[in-house]
Protein backbone atom coordinates (compact mmCIF):
# COMPACT_ATOMS: atom_id res chain seq x y z
CA UNK A 1 0.00 0.00 0.00
CA UNK A 2 1.32 3.43 -0.93
CA UNK A 3 1.73 6.09 1.72
CA UNK A 4 0.18 8.66 -0.58
CA UNK A 5 -2.01 8.45 -3.69
CA UNK A 6 -2.26 10.95 -6.56
CA UNK A 7 -5.87 11.78 -7.45
CA UNK A 8 -5.05 14.85 -9.55
CA UNK A 9 -6.15 13.03 -12.72
CA UNK A 10 -9.25 11.56 -11.06
CA UNK A 11 -12.71 11.82 -12.54
CA UNK A 12 -15.57 13.24 -10.47
CA UNK A 13 -18.36 10.76 -9.74
CA UNK A 14 -21.13 11.53 -12.29
CA UNK A 15 -23.74 10.08 -9.91
CA UNK A 16 -22.76 12.19 -6.89
CA UNK A 17 -25.69 14.58 -7.38
CA UNK A 18 -28.16 11.69 -7.57
CA UNK A 19 -27.18 10.15 -4.23
CA UNK A 20 -29.91 9.84 -1.64
CA UNK A 21 -29.75 11.43 1.78
CA UNK A 22 -30.74 9.35 4.74
CA UNK A 23 -33.15 11.16 7.03
CA UNK A 24 -35.48 10.41 9.91
CA UNK A 25 -39.08 11.59 9.79
CA UNK A 26 -42.06 10.93 12.01
CA UNK A 27 -45.07 9.53 10.15
CA UNK A 28 -48.23 7.85 11.35
CA UNK A 29 -48.27 4.05 11.50
CA UNK A 30 -51.19 4.02 9.07
CA UNK A 31 -49.04 5.73 6.43
CA UNK A 32 -46.26 3.19 6.78
CA UNK A 33 -48.76 0.33 6.67
CA UNK A 34 -50.38 1.80 3.56
CA UNK A 35 -47.07 1.91 1.69
CA UNK A 36 -46.08 -1.54 3.00
CA UNK A 37 -49.30 -3.01 1.64
CA UNK A 38 -48.64 -1.23 -1.66
CA UNK A 39 -45.14 -2.71 -1.63
CA UNK A 40 -46.56 -6.23 -1.34
CA UNK A 41 -48.79 -5.78 -4.37
CA UNK A 42 -46.22 -3.96 -6.53
CA UNK A 43 -43.04 -5.73 -5.45
CA UNK A 44 -41.35 -2.35 -4.92
CA UNK A 45 -39.84 -1.64 -1.47
CA UNK A 46 -42.04 0.68 0.56
CA UNK A 47 -39.24 3.21 1.13
CA UNK A 48 -38.84 3.51 -2.64
CA UNK A 49 -42.60 3.97 -3.04
CA UNK A 50 -42.59 6.80 -0.51
CA UNK A 51 -39.63 8.38 -2.32
CA UNK A 52 -41.39 8.04 -5.70
CA UNK A 53 -44.54 9.64 -4.29
CA UNK A 54 -42.63 12.55 -2.78
CA UNK A 55 -40.60 12.97 -5.98
CA UNK A 56 -43.85 13.20 -7.93
CA UNK A 57 -45.06 15.91 -5.54
CA UNK A 58 -41.87 17.90 -6.13
CA UNK A 59 -41.94 17.38 -9.90
CA UNK A 60 -45.55 18.56 -10.16
CA UNK A 61 -45.05 21.31 -7.56
CA UNK A 62 -47.93 20.07 -5.44
CA UNK A 63 -48.71 22.05 -2.33
CA UNK A 64 -51.02 21.50 0.60
CA UNK A 65 -54.05 23.66 1.16
CA UNK A 66 -54.29 23.66 4.94
CA UNK A 67 -56.61 25.87 6.89
CA UNK A 68 -56.77 25.72 10.66
CA UNK A 69 -60.08 26.35 12.37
Amino acid sequence: MKEEYDFSNGIKNPYAEKLKQQTTINVDNSIVEYFKSMAKTTGIPYQMLINLYLSDCVKNKRSLDISWR
